[in-house]
Order: structure tokens, then C-alpha cells, then sequence
């Protein structure tokens, strides 16, 4: 099997866990997987996150003389590594070429024959480079932000590498309508069902949890306000940090909801969401657009509650709409506040035995459809045909 060298601009960062989760999922799948971090987070992160990234290779750990060193080395495909620095026009020439060098030189000493990103923005950019450079294969995830509200020289990258991946049915439209012809597949990201269970016994805390960044496309505000619809006996746990939270608990404050109907607890782990998520009533998931036209592609939040067993009341929005069906949960357009507040009136009337059937069904859905095993082998097999 490939060894596969994975570029990463960021890592490790607290909210994006699909990055780590793939990575041991291809390691658990048989491939040997090399780590390769342009900017290593030094900020809070999941522990098992942080072993990776102890593991990884710095482009600061690579010399001039190292790097250089490459330019005396090429691939017979080196000229399409040229051809992609001239032709992309987000990033200084020099310094992709560069860096890219940098890239190809951790890669070749470390034996990989494919290079693999994380998001559509400079990783890409450094991996179709450094991949072209050696002579491997390449291939990126796109999400979220890197294609709709930060792209970055997507249509060049959709033709310099051998394939993308699209975390749903939506975004590999998208994708494939910038440029005629591209490679791109659907791999929704997935979770671990033997890691997020349903709870033992009724231990129900009878409150609605949502989780993720506190930010506009997570639809909070419409949270917090279908919540000031619905009667007193109905509260919410809010499990996330963000740039929006003085903004949303000023709002909470302004709508009447204090402490009993609304807690913010800040980041969590994913070891406490495993041991305490399974607990709520159900997961509240109102995704959406955010004005710079942000969005969450598949968030694997839902994947989360799917696996505990959880209800989910979601938005037909990207990925939401493909994973949340009527047996396991509810669906509501987007922004539609009054709908939210029906929806989440109706699950909490329901009776608790009612809401672990639908819960269970959704569990059943995660096991065919969207397994970190699932998601390693579908990449897999196209990382060994490229």
C-alpha cells in the first residue's frame, strides 16, 4: 500500500477532529502515514491530536541545503509542479516553490508516493508541488470556508491533482461545475461507532445539546431564538468557543434566557462529549449560510450524536440534509426560526422510549453509511488507483 505523506497548514486545531480521525483510520486501514505540518498549533487541542502532531515533520525542521538540494532532483513530472506555481496566483511564486521543495524533500526521505491535503487553500497548493516535484500522486479534501468564502485558486487546483474529495453530494457539485472534467468523489467524513455509544441505561438529562464554534454558519442565533419561543421546562447545553460569544450571550441575556434555560460550557473533548453527549435528549443542529457564504459541508457533529443514539434536529443544508432522516431525527430549512422551535417542541414531547427509537435508528444509519472505516477505505482505494 501507498505511504502517504499528509500536508497540513494547521494542526493540530480543537474543532477540526475529521483531520486525526482520518489519519488513524488510513493507519488502522494498513497504510503507513507521514505527518507533514506547515504551522504547528500550540493552542488547546484533542490529546490524541497532539501525539500526531508530535509525530510530524515541520517545514521548519527543513534546511536551505535540503530544500535546494531537490531542485537537482526532479521528477519527470517536475515540469507540472512549474506549470502549477505559475499558473496559481494566491500564493508568492517563490515561496511555493520553495516551501513546495520543502514538502518534496520530507517526502521523498520519508518514502511517500502520495501526497494528501486537508482543505483547498495553501496545503493543496504545497502538496500538488512537492507531490509533482517526486514524482507521487496527489490528492485534497475540500470543506467548507476554502472553497465557498475563502477560495484560493480552486480551478488550477482542481486540474493539477489526481483527484479531490467532497465531504457531500452538494460541494462535489460544486466542485465539479468549476472545472469540466475534474476528479472529484464523495467521502463523507466519518466517526467511530465503538468510540460514541449510546447511553447503557436511561439516564436522559432531558436537555438538548448542540456543539460546535461558536460562529455564524452554526446558526446559533437562530437557536437562541426559536428556544425564547418555547416554554420554560425546555433548555439547551451549548458545547463550543468562538469569536461569537459575547454577541450570543448578549442576545441570550436580551431574549430572557438565563442559566436554567441556556449553559454555555466552553470546549469540551471529544472524550467528554463520548461520555456525557449520550446523555441529552437530543442534538439541535441549525446549519446554514453565513453572509460570506461559510458553511458547514458534513459536520461530523451529527455523525457524533447519530453514534450515541441522539435524535437530531438539523437544517436541509449540504451534508445535514444527506445524513438526518425522518426516522432519526427532524429537518427544517435553514433561518427558519419558527420551524426550529416546532421541531424541537415535538421532540421533546415525545416520550423518552420514543426518542431512543429514533436515535437508534439514526445509529444504524451511521454503521452503513458513515464509519471512520467506511471513509478510510472508499480514500484508500482511490489513493491506490491514482
Amino acid at each position: 500500500m501507498k505511504t502517504i505523506g499528509y500536508v497540513l497548514a494547521d494542526f493540530p486545531a480543537l474543532s477540526e477532529t475529521f483531520i486525526g480521525n482520518e489519519i488513524r483510520a488510513m493507519q488502522a486501514h494498513g497504510h503507513r502515514v507521514v505527518p507533514i505540518v506547515m504551522h504547528r498549533l500550540e493552542g488547546p487541542a484533542q490529546p490524541e491530536d497532539i501525539l500526531l502532531a508530535d509525530g510530524a515533520t515541520s517545514l521548519r525542521e527543513v534546511g536551505l541545503g535540503a530544500a535546494v538540494g531537490h531542485v537537482l532532483r526532479p521528477a519527470r513530472t517536475a515540469p507540472q509542479a512549474l506549470a502549477f506555481v505559475a499558473r496559481q496566483r494566491r500564493l508568492g511564486r517563490l515561496s511555493l516553490a520553495f516551501n513546495g521543495l520543502k514538502v518534496a524533500a520530507i517526502a521523498r526521505a520519508a518514502g511517500c508516493t502520495h501526497l494528501h491535503a486537508h482543505f483547498a487553500g495553501g496545503a493543496a497548493a504545497h502538496a500538488i508541488v512537492g507531490a509533482r516535484w517526486i514524482g507521487a500522486t496527489v490528492s485534497f479534501v475540500g470543506h467548507g470556508h476554502d472553497v465557498y468564502s475563502e477560495p484560493q485558486d480552486i480551478v488550477a487546483k482542481l486540474g493539477a491533482a489526481d483527484f479531490v474529495v467532497g465531504t457531500c453530494d452538494d460541494l462535489v457539485s460544486d466542485l465539479r461545475c468549476l472545472r469540466d472534467g475534474a476528479s472529484v468523489h464523495r467521502i463523507p467524513c466519518g466517526t467511530d461507532p465503538s468510540r460514541f455509544r449510546p447511553a447503557n441505561s436511561n439516564h436522559e438529562t432531558g436537555r438538548f445539546l448542540a456543539i460546535g464554534r461558536l460562529v455564524e454558519q452554526k446558526g446559533y442565533d437562530d437557536l437562541l431564538q426559536a428556544l425564547a419561543l418555547l416554554p420554560a421546562s425546555i433548555a439547551i447545553d451549548i458545547v463550543g468557543d468562538g469569536p461569537l460569544k459575547a454577541e450570543l450571550s448578549a442576545a441570550a441575556a436580551r431574549l430572557g434566557l438565563g442559566a436554567d434555560r441556556i449553559r454555555w460550557l466552553g470546549a469540551r473533548t471529544l472524550s467528554w462529549i463520548a461520555g456525557s453527549g449520550c446523555n441529552y435528549c437530543a442534538l439541535v443542529a441549525p446549519f446554514k449560510m453565513a453572509p460570506n457564504g461559510e458553511r458547514d459541508t458534513g459536520p461530523v457533529v451529527i455523525k457524533e450524536a447519530m453514534a450515541m443514539g441522539l435524535p437530531v434536529i438539523g437544517t436541509r443544508f449540504m451534508g445535514s440534509k444527506e445524513m438526518i432522516t425522518s426516522e432519526s431525527g427532524v429537518l427544517v430549512e435553514p433561518g427558519d426560526v419558527a420551524g426550529l422551535a416546532d421541531a424541537m417542541r415535538q421532540v421533546a414531547g415525545m416520550a423518552p422510549e420514543t426518542r431512543r427509537a429514533m436515535g437508534l435508528a439514526g445509529r444504524r444509519l451511521l454503521e452503513r453509511e458513515f464509519t471512520l472505516a467506511a471513509q478510510a477505505a472508499r480514500l484508500s482505494s482511490l489513493i491506490e488507483a491514482a
